[in-house]
């Protein structure tokens, strides 16, 4: 199992707890200094020019300008870091990534995002696309970024994208294992899901109970032979709560779930965001309240209880075919530094 989580770009990910650490350059550079130290794989820096988990006025870091000074001040771990296409020209992009990726060393990987959140992009004033539209953009848009990674020279005309002559140069690291940046890619219905197992390299998946995991990891792969492409990777979002007891980690969690105001019906800024998100997106599991407060459904997979309790629930997963976990945690330094010592390191070989 190959461990990452999501970089603090928003301070924290608790959407009911309001004294997680700011979002500022310095605690992300030193949390993420600090997770290579400790034996994480992969941090993932998500984008949204709005706050969604503390609300839209609160600070939100840039993606892709962290990522760009990240791979400055690191050497070792993998920075997936989120784009959206209708936020990204195909080809400025493809250069853009490819100069960050050489300076990474061959760090860089993506994960691709179809936009869920239409008030955002109608505030800065980008296209918007309904569903099955977005899917359509980002499958040409990953044509476009695919032909200028592999190919001297591209003309492409498409729907969305229209290039003559376009060259990226320098390209991004390529090697027999890894030819370019990894492409992560999420996504539940079925436009999605084609889409993903044609054109990327790993799914990534909101949180849920193994059994509900396995199904998809059998169907995706299908999907991916009935294209003769190699096998992809598989990936889960998750909350972790690690304690010496099952009783303080089930406290833990009722901290954490308690929805400020919503009883006096005062719910916090942020409440009416997860309602747009809901009616956004096609689920094929019924959201629950209590998921407002961890975002991608992190509960669900049960990474809550003693270190032996979360390391064989994470086995469980690994037997159905997951290779990650993206976990987020609060107060982040210090649950990421506790879940490495207790949950990774046993069980990675010594030295």
């Amino acid at each position: 199992m190959r461990y990452g989580y999501w970089a603090p770009v928003f301070g924290g990910w608790l959407r009911n707890v309001a004294d997680e650490r700011e979002a500022s350059w310095e605690n992300l550079s030193r949390l993420v200094r600090r997770s290579e130290e400790t034996g994480w794989d992969l941090t993932l820096i998500a984008e949204l020019n709005l706050n969604d988990i503390k609300g839209i006025e609160a600070p939100a870091l840039d993606a892709w300008s962290s990522a760009a000074a990240l791979v400055a001040v690191t050497s070792r771990i993998e920075l997936m870091t989120a784009v959206r296409p209708n936020f990204h020209q195909p080809a400025l992009f493809a250069k853009q990534a490819a100069n960050i990726d050489r300076i990474s060393g061959g760090r860089l990987a993506l994960n691709v995002v179809s936009s869920w959140w239409g008030k955002e992009a109608e505030s800065y004033g980008l296209q918007f696309d309904q569903h099955d539209d977005r899917y359509a953009r980002t499958t040409e848009w990953l044509q476009v970024l695919n032909s200028l990674w592999s190919r001297s020279r591209t003309d492409f005309q498409g729907r969305y994208y229209t290039l003559a002559d376009a060259i990226v140069e320098p390209k991004p690291v390529s090697t027999p294992v890894r030819p370019r940046p990894v492409i992560y890619a999420g996504g539940e219905s079925e436009a999605a899901k084609t889409m993903i197992a044609r054109h990327c390299d790993a799914y990534v998946m909101h949180g849920d109970e193994p059994e509900h995991i396995a199904p998809k990891i059998t169907d995706m792969k299908a999907r991916r032979e009935a294209f003769g492409l190699p096998p992809m990777k598989f990936g889960m979002a998750g909350f972790a709560i690690v304690r010496d007891s099952q009783a303080e980690a089930e406290r833990e969690l009722e901290r954490i779930t308690t929805i400020p105001g919503l009883a006096e019906g005062k719910p916090p800024s942020g409440f009416a965001n997860f309602d747009q998100w809901l009616a956004g997106t096609e689920l094929e599991r019924e959201l629950k309240i209590r998921e407002y407060s961890v975002s991608n459904r992190g509960l669900r997979p049960g990474f809550v209880g003693t270190p032996e309790t979360v390391r064989a629930r994470i086995e469980a997963f690994e037997a159905v075919g997951l290779d990650l976990v993206l976990l987020q945690m609060s107060p982040q330094e210090e649950e990421m530094d506790r879940f490495a010592a207790q949950v990774i390191q046993p069980t990675r070989p010594a030295g």
